[in-house]
């Protein structure tokens, strides 16, 4: 019998917790397969740990673990998969967003088509502010054009994938983790099934504008050189603007016989140091990955599992 994993990461997550729970139990009975649901806190300060170790003492097959502190989803989600044990692997979101019945249709493209991976994507956005829907659209345009792997528009964590492929994500332990590229660059054969978008059950996103912002800037520096490029593409054109510019100072010397130094050589200088700050600017940002990757740090802590909750039970 197969054995699929189910990953959940979690912060703050206390009113959706159990509708989860009884959203995946009613699509999981359904499947001729064993299961464990892997919850990962991401050091939540509301009664979300407290939910998990509930959970885990009432079904041996609730699992989970509780974070040192917020080290964010991507690495939560690498904590959940390093612990994973099934024959297939899924990341699911806990606020429901990603439909736990889409599972029996993951599972069973994944046998019979005999791939490595099912995941998901919203074909709309319906529900969210304008403003974010326009960037995350603008965002996929962007790295599409500027990164050799593609990230398909609308794309979740929410898939289902084979051993082989979860183990393939987790040869690469880099620290900053860009999972929706990662899932793509290690290839193997991917279905995408479509769905509509849909509401949080409970409780509010943890996703601000800025972290989104932030997140998709470094999704671009992780599967893009362009960054780099740009800097001698706004080096030539520095350039060439200083070209301009001496060329005016050359005719206005001729027809009026005098060229204000100050005026004709301050314009010049400003545009070829904003040029020269931009583009260190472009090469700082790849050296602070250097320096991040360079140290080793692990991408998280454990304080505790559903093995401590039920040996102090035992006990």
């Amino acid at each position: 019998m197969d054995k699929i994993s189910v990953v959940v990461p979690c912060k703050n997550e206390e009113a959706c917790v159990e509708l989860f729970y009884s959203a995946f139990m009613q699509t999981i009975t359904e499947l001729p397969v064993a299961y464990e649901l892997i919850f990962v806190d991401d050091g939540s300060t509301d009664r979300t740990l407290d939910i998990f170790r509930e959970l885990a003492l009432k079904d041996s097959n609730v699992r989970y673990i509780s974070l040192s502190r917020n080290f964010g989803k991507e690495g939560a989600m690498y904590a959940g998969l390093k612990a994973t044990t099934g024959d297939f692997v899924s990341i699911m979101d806990v606020d429901l967003q990603d439909p736990p019945e889409l599972l029996k249709e993951m599972y069973t493209y994944i046998k019979e088509d005999k791939i490595d991976c099912v995941a998901c994507r919203r074909v709309n956005r319906k529900g969210e502010p304008p403003i974010r829907s326009m960037f995350a659209n603008l965002f996929y345009r962007l790295i599409n054009k500027m990164s050799k792997v593609e990230i398909v528009s609308g794309a979740r964590d929410f898939r289902l994938m084979s051993r082989r492929m979860t183990d393939a994500i987790l040869s690469m332990s880099e620290v900053e983790r860009f999972s929706k590229g990662l899932f793509g660059w290690v290839g193997f054969t991917i279905k995408w099934l479509e769905y509509h978008n849909i509401d949080r059950a409970a409780g509010k996103t943890k996703w601000s504008f800025y972290k989104l912002f932030k997140y998709a800037v470094g999704g671009i520096e992780d599967f893009s050189t362009v960054p780099l490029r740009i800097n001698f593409v706004f080096s030539v054109l520095s350039f060439l603007t200083a070209l301009g510019f001496i060329i005016a100072d050359i005719v206005m010397f001729n027809t009026k016989g005098y060229v204000d130094t100050f005026f004709a050589l301050t314009p010049v200088i400003l545009l070829a140091t904003s040029m020269l700050l931009f583009g260190i600017g472009c090469a700082c940002e790849y050296i602070s990955k250097i320096f991040f990757e360079t140290k080793r740090r692990p991408l998280f802590i454990v304080k505790e599992t559903e093995a401590d909750i039920l040996n102090k039970k035992d006990n």
